[in-house]
């Protein structure tokens, strides 16, 4: 099939899905009117594909029939596949302006990576489970399947365990598939994705078998419900939430209530080592497209600063070029770690299709060695510091610069409708003009600021920026267990040894 257009992408979501959403049963998300805006900026994407001018640098072929197929699933060995990858992402990403998460390249980037360690990692014990994996991975791509995934437990009480968290379990096996209850969240974009995907995210440990599992399976699943969270999306204009209307992802609660699901759409399956060792041996294309869509989202936020500053006359101001500079200065570390990201993951690329044929390579031993630190042993880490430090860090030095620059014009500001009513039409222009420009064209940007920062849109963009990559905590104990920090010790003992 290769690459869908946008209206082959919205009628694919009319399933009859179980989506509940502000108390009310959705079964056809196309006739929802708060989800209009994220399904429309969906389909934009997938045209955006047919268009000769980005037809060559968002796809390949595939190697099935020759199809093109989105990059995103480009298995990149050498510099000259990377750089295709690298370019078709981000112009995908600035096309949304790294204002989404969940854009289809996020899980086609991570079933890449699955895929890569499935014959070695999944089929370790049975060689069916990674061929599952890969020829899911092979229907995503030559299907243009819009997938999201569920990865966390649900946080009901931090004093307990994860047994009584409620997470999704097995709950029996047949000869066709497997059974599974429980809830897993957040599933951002479930509401308007064609699939599922449940996987790896915590450790499970001995005991835990059970909750050891990963599979993939259409949204419509019978058994499989979504509980939203209220849409940011209210029917405003885009003047007046330009991001919150376009694209608000949405997030969601999995429950899953004795769910069917067969054999070849299972990857894991009580399976304690499968399960604890699938992220850390990901050779990170997953991280590279969220750090892109990172880098992204800081290019936009920093010309939305300058912009503002210009708009309201600070743009001479020393102050306030100082952190307009800051932040060009960041752009450019961004632009360095992607390209340190992107070797990092072509050289893994490489070592995992090496060690699916290497008979003398030992998952157990990996296994012991990874749940000290995230990433398989020996190897860098560049893309995980990027996601779990770099960007989050710069998100909120932007977000702080963006508050400071707009100050108390970013509170008071007109509505659309406001500036249609003659009767105060003048008094806007008279008041609220910028400099050099209208009041019209001065509140807009600040509309846009708003919603950028302060709305519910703007809060959630904050919040996840913080926890895309986990615990922020948790991340740090993860480096610092890291095997790094003893060869930084020793470059202090060496100095101490001196005579």
């Amino acid at each position: 099939m290769g690459i869908r257009t946008g209206q082959q992408y919205i009628e694919g979501l009319k399933d009859g899905r179980s989506l509940y959403i502000a108390g009310e049963l959705v079964r056809d998300v196309t006739a929802y009117p708060p989800l209009q805006g994220i399904i429309r900026s969906l389909a934009e994407h997938y045209d955006a594909f047919h268009d000769p001018e980005l037809q060559s640098k968002y796809t390949f072929k595939s190697p099935k029939d020759g199809q093109p197929v989105s990059n995103s699933f480009l298995v990149a060995t050498t510099p000259e596949l990377m750089a295709q990858r690298v370019e078709g992402e981000t112009l995908r990403k600035e096309s949304t302006f790294g204002l989404m998460g969940r854009t289809p390249d996020f899980m086609n980037a991570f079933m890449t990576d699955i895929a890569m360690i499935a014959p070695h990692v999944l089929g370790h014990k049975d060689k069916q489970f990674g061929e599952n994996a890969v020829a899911y991975w092979e229907y995503c791509r030559d299907n243009d399947i819009c997938l999201t995934h569920t990865l966390v437990d649900p946080k009901r009480d931090y004093s307990k365990g994860v047994m009584d968290s409620g997470t999704v379990k097995i709950v029996k096996e047949s000869d066709a598939g497997i059974y599974v209850t429980g809830a897993r969240m957040l599933s951002t974009l479930a509401p308007v994705s064609d699939e599922l995907f449940v996987g790896a995210f915590m450790p499970r440990h001995p005991g835990e078998e059970k909750l050891a599992l990963s599979f993939a399976v259409p949204v419509a699943t019978e058994g499989l419900k979504f509980i939203a969270r209220e849409s940011y999306a209210r029917g405003r204009s885009t003047f007046d939430r330009p991001l919150s209307e376009r694209y608000d992802e949405g997030d969601a609660l999995a429950v899953f209530d004795n769910m069917f699901v067969p054999w070849e759409r299972v990857f894991v399956a009580g399976d304690i080592v499968a399960h604890n060792t699938m992220m850390p041996m990901y050779p990170g294309y997953l991280g590279l497209q969220a750090n892109i869509r990172g880098r992204g989202k800081l290019r936009f936020m920093t010309g939305l600063a300058s912009k503002m500053a210009n708009v309201v006359g600070r743009s001479e101001v020393q102050r306030y070029q100082e952190m307009i500079g800051e932040l060009i200065g960041l752009n450019e570390l961004a632009d360095g770690l992607v390209t340190a990201c992107a070797q990092e993951v072509t050289e893994r690329s490489v070592q995992e299709l090496a060690r699916q044929t290497d008979p003398k390579f030992d998952l157990q031993d990996i296994a012991k060695q990874a749940m000290t630190a995230f990433g398989s042993p020996g190897q860098s880490n560049v893309a995980m510091a990027m996601l779990r430090f770099f960007v989050p860090q710069v998100n909120a030095k932007v977000n702080d610069v963006i508050r400071l620059m707009g100050s108390s014009s970013l509170v008071l500001t007109a509505t659309e409708a406001d500036f249609s009513n003659p009767d105060i039409a003048d008094d806007l222009e008279r008041y609220m003009s910028g400099a050099g420009v209208s009041a019209r064209e001065r509140v807009q940007v600040m509309k846009l600021a708003w919603d950028a920062v302060a709305t519910e849109f703007g809060g959630r963009q904050e919040i996840y920026e913080i926890f895309f990559a986990g615990d922020p905590a948790l991340a740090q104990q993860l480096f610092y267990r890291s095997p790094k920090r003893f060869e930084y010790e020793a470059m202090v003992d060496k100095l101490l040894a001196k005579d």
